[in-house]
């Protein structure tokens, strides 16, 4: 059974930056293709940001040039670094495959004031 939990969110002023961490257990993790999600107050959860196994990023129109997504998978680890932050950007990060295949951890909260 694979587990995650995210950490690393916030609060932090429009423009500001912050790093999400992403850590798995469980076998088989390098295998997937994970994804960051993020879900605000009365609205669908959305795919934010997706990378391969080989290294090859996808991103929301809404955060391209501004999120990175990487991938440690020796510890089986993935980041957000998001930058530029923007009130919209406030919601509950979370992390997953990109096909959401394992249970969703806690997340974590990030929050942008204006």
């Amino acid at each position: 059974q694979v587990q995650l939990v995210e950490s690393g969110g916030g609060l932090v002023q429009a423009g500001g930056s912050l790093r999400l961490f992403c850590a798995a257990s469980g076998r088989g993790c390098s295998n997937n293709v994970p994804a960051w999600y993020r879900q605000a107050p009365g609205k669908q959860r959305e795919l934010v940001a997706v990378i391969g196994r080989t290294g090859g990023t996808v991103y929301a129109a809404s955060v391209k040039g501004r999120f990175t997504v990487a991938r440690d998978n020796g510890k089986n680890l993935v980041y957000l670094q998001m930058n530029s932050l923007k009130p919209e950007d406030t919601a509950v990060y979370y992390c997953n495959t990109f096909d959401a295949k394992y249970d969703w951890g806690q997340g974590t909260q990030v929050t942008v004031s204006s």
